[in-house]
């Protein structure tokens, strides 16, 4: 389907919300609540099980070369889909856009299945580039539905509802190969039966994209309209895309999302991959990803509940990410200092190590749990920057197009054998210079009392009586 037919068809959903109907279990299909676990169920499904594949290290080669060209073929387009992305999904609404950019996940990790048997990265490459199209597309759709669906007051709750799900995903997902791989401690690579069980999942994804309402079906409590979204045309998009760059609220941002994801090489590959064997590198995504659903509930907290000003409450949030991710790296500093490319330490074992295991397992944790927390306060930030869907699909959009950039360049930094301590400086510095730029932001843009997006042609809401309570 070309873009002028995605625009009619979208058209046809664009239409007045009927009172949603109660059902058996008391959530209402049509409420932010279950749309925004709806997502989160997509994310589990596709680039959660991306996560825990790369997690790994290597996708689960003991030679990483082909995964880290794939991942940075994957980042470049991602950072140009990426920031297409809101203006496609603009074009084509939610259920379109998720269903393409989901299928890319399945054909990523066949591509490892095969290359278990070729060894031949070209598959490998072609479908990382395939993956970082579908993955601006998915993220950008992602990040329009979490930040502009949920009422005002309880954003940094429905961020750390999806975080979680979202990142049950890397939980179940490392638990693939680690039951799968456990008695194979010295296995240079995973099973096929890995892939496999990750292809299931992310076909399972794909199903439940369709599960996902158009913008204008969704109605919160109190009977307004998440958004009235009328489907945007290519002209329009294209001119809204091309102003990002010029937005200071962007320009501000921009640090965040380069450095929200150019850790994520040094951490997979450098520690779980350099540090662990391979059952245990499982074990440890397990709770890598576990960690990030408590970083994402506790940060989710603080933004929500902390202060009664909104403005407050991400100063607050800002403080805490900036206080734990300075003393997380400081302690991975320590880390990094025992061990070089050149001098490479005996691989740790969760059952044979003993206490050697206990401190690089404890940094490993801390580095997923700041990870959600810092990603879950940036799309915060964002989420307070406008109310509209087609808005904050464009600023999601434009946060993965810049982050997947970011990506690129840090996948190639770990295929060149830059020293390892150079790399976690660099991370450092980069998340380091995030906090206070986003600190500016909440000051110059962030308001206190924003006002509800209403129904389109009503002047008033839905009388809330009409709705059960979903939230």
């Amino acid at each position: 389907m070309g873009l002028g037919g995605g625009v009619g068809a979208m058209d046809e959903e664009a239409v007045t919300v009927s009172a949603p109907q109660r059902t058996l279990c008391g959530f209402r299909y049509n409420s932010p609540l279950v749309q925004v676990a709806l997502i989160g169920l997509v994310c589990f499904c596709c680039p959660g099980m991306f996560n825990a594949l790369s997690g790994m290290g290597g996708g689960g080669q003991v030679d990483p070369t082909a995964a880290n060209n794939a991942n940075t073929a994957l980042s470049a387009t991602s950072a140009v889909f990426g920031v297409l992305g809101g203006g496609i999904y603009n074009i084509l609404g939610p259920r379109l856009t998720l269903f393409c950019g989901c299928s890319t996940y399945v054909l990523y990790a066949g591509s490892f299945l095969y290359y278990n048997h070729q060894q031949n990265q070209t598959f490998a490459i072609i479908a990382g580039a395939l993956l970082g199209i579908g993955a601006g597309l998915l993220w950008a759709g992602e990040g329009a539905i979490m930040t502009s669906y949920p009422p005002e007051g309880r954003k940094g709750t429905y961020i750390s509802i999806f975080w979680s799900i979202f990142n049950m995903g890397g939980v179940i997902g490392g638990l693939i190969p680690f039951v799968l791989n456990y008695n194979r401690s010295e296995a240079a690579s995973v099973d096929d039966g890995t892939y496999i069980g990750f292809m299931c999942f992310m076909f399972a994804g794909v199903l439940l994209s369709f599960a996902i309402l158009p913008p204008s079906k969704v109605v919160r409590d109190d009977g307004t309209i998440c958004t009235n979204m009328r489907y945007s045309s290519v002209s329009i998009e294209a001119t809204e895309i091309l102003r990002l760059f010029l937005n200071w609220k962007m320009l501000l941002i921009a640090p965040a999302a380069w450095s929200s994801n150019f850790f994520y090489s040094y951490q997979f590959n450098n520690v779980n991959g350099l540090l662990f064997n391979l059952r245990t590198r499982g074990l440890n995504n397990v709770l890598y990803w576990g960690a990030q659903m408590l970083g994402s509930a506790g940060i989710g907290y603080v933004l929500d509940f902390s202060f009664e000003s909104r403005r407050k409450r991400g100063f607050v949030g800002i403080g805490v990410v900036s206080l734990l991710g300075t003393a997380i790296w400081g302690g991975g500093l320590a880390q990094q200092l025992t061990y070089s490319l050149r001098d490479l330490p005996e691989k740790l074992d969760f059952k044979d190590s003993g206490s050697a295991f206990a401190g690089p397992f404890v940094l490993y944790f801390s580095y997923g749990l700041l990870d959600a927390m810092f990603q879950s306060m940036v799309y915060w930030v964002i989420g307070a920057l406008a109310d509209d869907s087609e808005t904050l699909s464009r600023y999601n959009g434009f946060y993965k197009g810049i982050q997947s950039a970011g990506a690129a360049v840090a996948w190639q930094v770990g295929s060149h054998n830059v020293p390892l301590l150079s790399q976690l400086i660099v991370n450092w510095c980069l998340t380091t210079l995030s906090y206070p730029l986003l600190f500016l932001l909440i000051v110059l843009a962030v308001k206190d009392n924003p006002k509800a997006n209403k129904i389109a042609g009503s002047g008033a809401g839905l009388p809330s009586a009409t709705f059960p309570s979903a939230e």
